[in-house]
């Protein structure tokens, strides 16, 4: 496995794709309540990218499996939906959830940050769901450093959110990031026999897309008839938080941000 060491010219052309999805996320964020569809919030998105000289990440990422390619600028996944979800003419409704995932390329570099938004009254046990995901990613952006292995922060994330009673997604992880969207390392957000045999050694220049995907129920997932949206398998709710981050001497530095 090899995992890319990035120079701090690189790094910084990542935050300046990064700055475009945070203004995106910022953006949509304001703009989800009852009533609005999630084309609607494509549609939104695909212009702020546009204006920005940067290329969607995920328009047009192909997949075998489902017969077309990803069909827009931003991933939308509501309530039972993982990851994945397409955007259409489906209407928010009080009470949903609502993870948006966005890429960018910029000048040959990428980011990618997914945020979870809660629409109009939601339910106390996703309100918890929804905020215990968002404390695993921040647990992580607070204890990766150089020098610290990624098993340590993965148990971390982990215990948080099974000690609050929730379950952390195993077929999908974060990813290391850079000239492409999904780059080495694979980075699971819980510890596993093969995590421990092939553990990552964090090191000062890793681009890390770290990327908590935590269920209300069951961790088990399934890919529905379209070959894209990944739902739980006992369909409930689950919520999904994202950072493009650096590696750096004082720790992680988040890389998708606005700041």
């Amino acid at each position: 496995m090899a995992v890319a060491i990035r120079s701090k010219n690189e790094i910084e052309l990542i935050r300046a794709a990064g700055k475009i999805v945070a203004r995106v996320l910022k953006q949509l964020q304001e703009d989800v309540t009852v009533g609005t569809t999630t084309g609607q919030l494509a549609r939104i998105s695909d212009e702020i990218i546009s204006q920005a000289g940067a290329v969607a990440l995920f328009k047009g990422v192909p997949n075998p499996q489902a017969g077309e390619d990803f069909p827009a600028s931003i991933c939308t996944s509501i309530n039972e939906q993982v990851v994945h979800g397409i955007p259409g003419e489906r209407k928010l409704c009080s009470g949903d959830v609502v993870s948006i995932d966005c890429g960018v390329k910029l000048n040959g570099y990428c980011g990618d940050s997914a945020v979870t938004v809660m629409v109009g009254q939601v339910a106390l046990e996703v309100r918890k769901l929804v905020q215990v995901t968002r404390e695993t990613l921040e647990i992580a952006v607070n204890e990766a450093r150089p020098g610290r292995y990624w098993s340590e922060v993965a148990r971390m994330m982990q215990e948080h959110a099974e000690g609050a009673g929730f379950s952390v997604v195993r077929e999908y992880v974060g990813h290391g990031i850079g000239r492409k969207m999904h780059e080495d390392p694979k980075l699971p957000n819980f510890v596993s026999k093969e995590l421990l045999k092939n553990d990552l050694l964090l090191r000062k220049g890793m681009i890390l897309a770290i990327e908590p995907m935590i269920n209300l129920g069951t961790c088990h997932t399934q890919v529905l008839h379209d070959g894209w949206t990944v739902v739980t398998a006992d369909g409930k709710p689950s919520a999904h938080f994202e950072h493009t981050v650096a590696i750096t001497d004082g720790g992680a530095e988040v890389l998708t941000s606005l700041d």
